[in-house]
């Protein structure tokens, strides 16, 4: 989340009560930085969007099927390469989380360690995938 999007929704939070500033702090030159704490209303809704996240299973759509759906029009070359380099970009934040699971944070719990573990199944899960249509590019389409 890049900083100025993050001090939106902070502001958007503030507006709808559901945050409040506590304190603002400096340290040295640093730019000063302001300390929120969630509200009681905060609280209910994030009970509330807890409930909703455990009780509903989503598996939403991913738009590389349809891309890879409708790519007959698309040579090989160009649909292995698109595919190559998602793989280096899954690949590189597989890295990225194996090496955040290798360190740990002075407060991490068990359930920090399942959220990670959950992201890095997904990417392999990914690259999984895309190494099987990799496999398959060029080859005939057989009998269905």
């Amino acid at each position: 989340m890049r900083p100025g999007s993050l001090h939106g929704a902070l502001h958007r939070l503030e507006d709808e009560g559901l945050v409040r500033a506590l304190r603002t702090e400096q340290e040295g030159r640093l730019p000063a930085r302001t300390v929120y704490e969630i509200t009681d209303e905060g609280r209910r809704e994030l009970a509330v969007l807890q409930a909703e996240a455990f009780e509903e299973v989503r598996f939403p759509p991913d738009p590389v099927d349809l891309a890879l759906a409708t790519a007959s029009d698309v040579d090989e070359a160009t649909l292995r390469g698109h595919l190559q380099d998602r793989v280096r970009d899954f690949t590189a934040r597989l890295s990225r989380l194996d090496h955040l699971a290798d360190r740990r944070w002075p407060d991490q719990t068990p359930a920090d360690d399942l959220v990670l573990e959950h992201a890095r199944l997904r990417l392999r899960a990914e690259l999984e995938w895309h190494g099987l249509v990799l496999d398959q590019l060029g080859k005939p389409a057989g009998p269905r």
